[in-house]
């Protein structure tokens, strides 16, 4: 059993930053790949970042490499991201996804579990 609680989401301006976490409880967390997703108004949930259990593999959509990173600390049970250098377009509800696996996805079929989502508002 495994819950994904997601923190860190409000309002900023452009060219801000914020930096999301997603607090995980139950066991195996570190076993698992982790991702973050969003979900713009009218717009279908995107793959945003990915990462391996190890942190050795990661991926990132094309729209936030450079502007966004993703972490783990496993001895926490927490995965982050930070965005910097914000966009109007990157206002969405973000989720946080666990992989079932080691293995890091890029997809929606790749994750198991999912947190309820916090909201991020970038200003222009």
């Amino acid at each position: 059993q495994v819950q994904l609680v997601e923190s860190g989401g409000g309002l900023v301006q452009a060219g801000g930053s914020l930096r999301l976490s997603c607090a995980a409880s139950g066991r195996t967390f570190s076993n698992y790949a982790m991702g973050w997703f969003r979900q713009a108004p009218g717009k279908q949930r995107e793959f945003v970042s990915g990462i391996s259990w190890s942190s050795t593999t990661i991926y990132y959509t094309d729209s936030v490499k450079g502007r966004f990173t993703i972490s783990r600390d496993n001895a926490k049970n927490v995965v982050y991201l930070q965005m910097n250098s914000l966009k109007p377009e990157d206002t969405a509800v973000y989720y946080c996804a666990g992989g079932r696996y080691a293995l890091v996805g890029r997809t929606e079929d790749d994750y198991d579990y999912w947190g309820q989502g916090t909201q991020v508002t970038i200003s222009s």
